[in-house]
């Protein structure tokens, strides 16, 4: 059982939901990342979500895209990120990371090499935001082979056939993206969250995590009620892009978010 299958086992025994911090790797600088990454564990979080840095990530909106600007203006690769994790694995052998991205890094390494190296490093899956699940054959080849989990999409417009296609190929969780557009935009509708995740639920027994609109601790007890997990990533982003001139407010800033979410998701129920 892999380290996020476990995670979530753990956590249903005990009826909670497992809350999934998003953070760009090398932002605003190398050393940030480590010490955050284990900051936010201490604040709640139960699984990582750690970006790599790419220069055009179309699924992002402008904070997410200026936090890889700033990353990528420090030249932090695939092969840093990885070490990165290996770093954090030092200390911390139990929290699940996945490591979301875009393929054209993945592709320059080769799958084989990639999932090698990730797992490794103590990578315990992927979300490759243009990889489809139609062309991802060889990718679950090379991943599966080292037990690493592969993560897809579903979004408000996916058919139901596209879900079940879905499903059969995810590990780990189906994520679903609550608002059409790009990470940060719009406004959440809880009621439409659940009944898309209800629908996800007829295709597959894996949890189901919920990400893009979840702002703060309301909206993610909201989301908590009706989901196995919770993501949230731009807000986290912009309190870093917001306090990147200093790492001690950084780690304030972002945990005492994450906290507040965390306790929040615990009055569910």
């Amino acid at each position: 059982m892999s380290r996020i299958a476990t995670r979530f086992a753990e956590l249903k025994k005990t009826g909670r939901k497992a809350l999934i911090p998003y953070v760009t790797a090398g932002d605003p600088g190398p050393a940030t990342t480590v010490p955050l990454m284990h900051a936010m564990v201490e604040a709640g979080a139960d699984i990582l979500e750690l970006g790599v840095p790419f220069s055009d990530p179309m699924a992002e909106g402008p904070v997410i895209q200026r936090a890889m600007e700033r990353a990528l203006s420090h030249h932090v690769s695939l092969h840093q990120v990885l070490a990165m994790v290996r770093e954090f694995r030092q200390k911390d052998s139990k929290t699940p990371v996945l490591l979301m991205g875009y393929l054209n890094p993945v592709e320059v390494m080769g799958y084989p090499e990639f999932a090698q190296a990730a797992a490794t490093a103590g990578v315990d899956g992927v979300l490759l935001v243009d990889l489809p699940p139609e062309e991802a054959d060889a990718m679950l080849a090379a991943l599966r082979l080292h037990d690493l989990d592969i993560v897809f999409l579903v979004s408000p417009t996916t058919s139901d056939a596209r879900i079940q296609l879905i499903a059969k190929a995810t590990s780990g969780f189906v994520y679903y993206v609550s608002l059409k557009g790009v990470t940060g935009a719009g406004h959440l509708d809880t009621q439409q969250v659940a009944e898309r995740v209800g629908v996800i639920r007829r295709y597959t027994k894996i949890p189901v995590a919920v990400g893009f609109g979840i702002k703060d601790a309301n909206s993610a007890k909201k989301i908590a009620a009706v989901a196995d997990a919770v993501v949230v990533g731009s807000a986290l982003v912009r309190l870093v892009e917001d306090n990147q001139s200093s790492p001690a407010d950084i780690h304030k800033s972002v945990c005492g978010l994450l906290t507040s979410m965390r306790e929040a998701m615990e009055k569910i129920g």
